[in-house]
């Protein structure tokens, strides 16, 4: 006699093997559990490891299992106020217009922060002055977004967040490109990818990971 799987029995329905779709699921669920402060970061980054890593329905229950349905009601006074909820990784991409396309200092300053949208391709320059382009609540029309970079006699600053990957290729002329903080050690496979390319020519271009303001500042960038 051949045995067949009864989805009716838990025991066996744990055996089951997990499709993809089955892990993005619970992966959305661990950034909505993140976005809504029930996990910190570090507790988000080990449990979406596990979840790529699971094999069978059984590995992925476990790792939501503490959390609330995504329907379930929330406890919410009716005179309580409720910011816009933070998103995370893949859920950054947006199919809107992109808040601007360039920076310019020159002896002087300029920055870009809060919730603005990154265009694919981004130019910041810097002559004797100082740019800060602070990424931690930005949108990405692509996943893979490239910030050209010009420092001269001047510096650039690019403050990221932990679901958010940096690379730098930059070429320092008497000058430097330096990385400070932990970056992510497991990340959302749709998340985006910011590529940091130019020159720094006795000057310097920093990236900094960062926690978000609602995620309490840290400026060193540890966990």
């Amino acid at each position: 006699m051949v045995d067949t799987v009864n989805e009716n029995n838990p025991v066996e329905s744990e055996r089951i093997r997990a499709s993809d779709a089955e892990r993005d699921a619970v992966a959305h669920r661990l950034r909505e559990a993140l976005a809504e402060g029930r996990l910190d970061p570090d507790e988000h980054s080990e449990r979406l490891d596990s979840v790529y890593r699971a094999k069978t329905l059984g590995e992925l229950a476990p790792i939501t299992q503490d959390l609330p349905g995504p329907n379930d009601p929330l406890p919410v006074s009716p005179t309580e106020f409720r910011s816009p909820r933070p998103v995370y990784g893949s859920d950054r991409l947006v199919d809107r217009a992109p808040s601007s396309s360039m920076a310019f200092a020159v002896m002087g300053g300029a920055d870009r922060s809060g919730e603005w949208v990154v265009p694919k391709t981004y130019v910041a320059g810097a002559v004797m002055g100082g740019i800060e382009l602070d990424l931690r609540e930005a949108r990405f029309i692509e996943q893979e977004t490239t910030i050209w970079v010009g420092a001269v006699m001047g510096g650039i600053d690019i403050i990221v967040p932990h679901d958010v990957q940096v690379r730098v290729h930059g070429l320092p002329i008497m000058g430097g490109f330096g990385v400070e903080g932990q970056p992510p050690s497991v990340v959302d496979p749709g998340a985006p990818v910011v590529h940091v390319r130019g020159l720094a020519v006795m000057g310097g271009v920093g990236v900094e990971y960062r926690s978000r303001k609602h995620q309490g500042e840290d400026d060193s960038g540890d966990h």
